[in-house]
């Protein structure tokens, strides 16, 4: 079983942000399965696809003048900072603690921020296209 699938996230119909939550899903599964061996790098690709993904999100919230901006950004370096407490330790060796993170932190962090911060972003976005 994944540890997340992906049919049980919100599709929140913005096509950029939907292919960046199933790109995330992925690699959250695959390091979920991965061999201690492996886990280091697959980490590191989580982050950085994590850090690109929330630049895209800022960038969507700049361009449509987004009102929740703020706490929105606010979020993304809250999380980002985790990450990079977690991969420092995962640099060291400590795949358990990477490991609890993925599976104990970001799936329950990740179903809550799509189903209220980035709905609500989309919310926005589509409001503000249609005028």
């Amino acid at each position: 079983m994944a540890l997340i699938e992906k049919n049980t996230v919100l599709i929140v119909g913005y096509d950029l942000i939907d292919r960046d939550h199933d790109e995330f899903i992925a690699l959250l599964n695959q390091l979920d399965t991965a061999g201690n061996a492996d886990f280091p790098a697959l980490f590191q690709k989580l982050h950085e696809h994590t850090e690109q993904h929330f630049d895209r999100e800022n960038q969507l919230m700049q361009q449509f003048a987004y009102p929740g901006e703020i706490e929105h950004t606010g979020e993304h370096q809250r999380v980002l900072g985790e990450f990079k407490q977690f991969k420092t330790r995962v640099n060291k060796g400590m795949i358990t603690f990477g490991r609890s993170f993925v599976r104990e932190r970001l799936p329950q962090w990740f179903g809550l921020h799509v189903t209220t911060m980035d709905s609500a972003l989309v919310a926005h976005i589509t409001t503000h296209s249609l005028t």
